[in-house]
Parts: C-alpha cells; structure tokens; sequence
C-alpha cells in the first residue's frame, strides 16, 4: 500500500504534464502564419462606412420631410390661417350715380279704356272728352272738351271734385300748354297731392288729370311741364 508523502506540495503538476506543454510549444514554433487578408478587411470596411452614411442619411432626411408631410396633410389653407394675417378691409367703391331719370309724360290710353283710380272712381276719355265715375255716382258723367268754354289754343285747367266719406276724388282736363305734361300737383294743407295724367294717343292737346286726397281742403292745381315749368295751372 502506497502512502503520500505528507511533504509533498497538493498542487505540484504532474510530470507528463510539463512534457505535453513542451511538445506543444515545440509544434507551435513549426506552424507559419497565413497573410492577413488586408485587401478583404478594406473594402468590409468601406462597405460598412457607406452603409453608416446612407443609414444617417435617410434618417436626415426623414427628419427633414416630417414638416412637410404636417403640411401636405393640413393643406395650404390651414396654415394661412395659422400664420397670415388677417386681411385688411377695405371699403367697397362708391357706385357713381346714374344719370337721372328722364320726367314722366301722360299714360296713353285707346278711347274708352277704363282706368280705376280707386274703388269705384273710374275714367275713361274718348275723343269728344272726359268720362267718369264715382261710388256715389255710378252712373257716368262727362265733361265736352269742344265746350264753348273750353280754348285749346290757350293753357287751361278744369276741376271736378267728388267727395266720399274717406278721401277727396279730384279730376280735370288740361290742354293748351307749350311743351310735353309730366305730373300734376293739388296744393293742399298737408302739402302738394300729386295726381296722373292720361292722353289718348297721337298728341291730341289735351288731356285726362286725377288725384285722390284724404282732404277736401285743397287750393290751386298745377299741371307741370317734363322740364318742370307751368304747363296750366287753375285758378
């Protein structure tokens, strides 16, 4: 029975083992490296750089194309209501006047083509004159204009005045004036009343005039010329 040297080192190696490491170092010393395949490492290096670039590229670019997808995406009329500002107002050009107007002249109207003034008070002029009616003369009346009283050949004016409870019926003749009737004016209290004239067609030299008041506190009437002047008046 073997006993271990209690002297002996628990870690000493063992003696095939050193041999083994200096047969191994021997070899070792035989092996010739292989070259270093430098040309093989560059271009995995360069392959790499530029792989880096693009990488650092695209994200620069994405950085740079992220405002304006926001853009596209809001439109144009988003952002001008983010950052124009608001426009100023400007007052809208005056619209020059329009010439004026040219006077009214008489309604023509074809013999016996009744007109209504108001209810019940109708005219109707024929060549021999005036014709009328009134709510509290329905039957009709007439007024010659080739009386013996009546000079076409000098400005005149008649008055016929019917009354009803609510308003005064005014009408007349009117002939012998120089130039073109236009309006017809009944002074009164209030202030003037205008009326209407009517013609039979082809200038006769006369014609129909009427008004409706709501008095019969009424004073001259005046028949007005298209350039504003007397045509006739009464009294």
């Amino acid at each position: 029975m073997n006993h271990l040297d209690p002297e002996a080192e628990p870690d000493a190696e063992p003696a095939g083992a050193g041999r083994l490491r200096e047969a191994l170092a021997a070899a070792a010393y035989d092996v010739t490296p292989s070259r270093v395949p430098l040309a093989a490492v560059e271009r995995r290096g360069r392959l790499i750089r530029r792989r880096r670039r693009t990488t650092v590229l695209g994200a620069g670019c994405a950085v740079l194309l992220a405002p304006l997808a926001f853009v596209s995406l809001h439109g144009p009329d988003d952002g001008d209501r983010v950052t124009r500002p608001a426009a100023t107002v400007s007052a809208s050009p005056v619209p020059s006047r329009s010439p004026s107007a040219p006077a009214p002249t008489p309604r023509v109207v074809a013999p016996g083509e009744r007109v209504t003034a108001a209810p019940g008070f109708v005219l109707w002029l024929t060549e021999e004159g005036k014709h009328w009616t009134t709510p509290e003369g329905p039957e009709p009346q007439f007024r010659s204009v080739n009386s013996d009283n009546i000079d076409r050949d000098v400005p005149g004016v008649t008055v016929q005045s019917e009354s009803s409870p609510t308003r005064a019926l005014l009408s007349g003749l009117y002939y012998g004036g120089a130039g073109t009737a236009s309006v017809v004016e009944v002074a009164s209290e209030d202030g003037p009343v205008r009326g209407e004239l009517l013609e039979l067609p082809g200038r006769p030299g006369w014609g129909v005039w009427y008004a409706v008041a709501d008095t019969d506190d009424l004073g001259r009437v005046t028949v007005r010329d298209t350039e504003g002047g007397v045509y006739a008046q009464f009294p």
